[in-house]
């Protein structure tokens, strides 16, 4: 479980993003913005979207992937981050670490199903 202060504390951070929610999933939580999840909270740890663009940023400061482990136990390394422990602290540098997050979500936004109106049968 997460703690709910810290959860409040990254929503404050992320306020000037603008429409950043948070959302209880597996036992963390993730934050979304316009309907696509660009963080997650997992025992404590905030992590940020990463892709091929932005992941030479998380490189450079040594910054390790999300992991989890399956029943089978093998482990799987997801495509989200840890946050930089200064932009914790710090809204400008959340503010850009998160942008840049969001960047990420937008570029790996797999495109929404069109619905097909019903068609009567004969």
């Amino acid at each position: 479980m997460n703690d709910p202060n810290f959860i409040s504390h990254l929503l404050e951070m992320l306020a000037p993003l603008g429409g950043v929610t948070a959302k209880r999933m597996f036992g963390g939580h993730g934050f979304f913005r316009e309907g696509l999840m660009f963080g997650l909270v997992a025992d404590g740890v905030f992590f940020l979207k990463a892709d091929a663009e932005n992941a030479g940023e998380f490189d450079a400061l040594d910054l390790p992937p999300f992991t989890y482990t399956k029943a089978t136990g093998e482990v799987y390394a997801m495509s989200y981050r840890q946050c930089p422990e200064d932009a914790l602290e710090n809204s400008a540098a959340m503010t850009r670490w998160a942008e840049s997050a969001f960047a990420a979500a937008q570029r790996n936004a797999k495109p929404k199903k069109s619905k097909k109106p019903n068609r009567k049968l004969p």
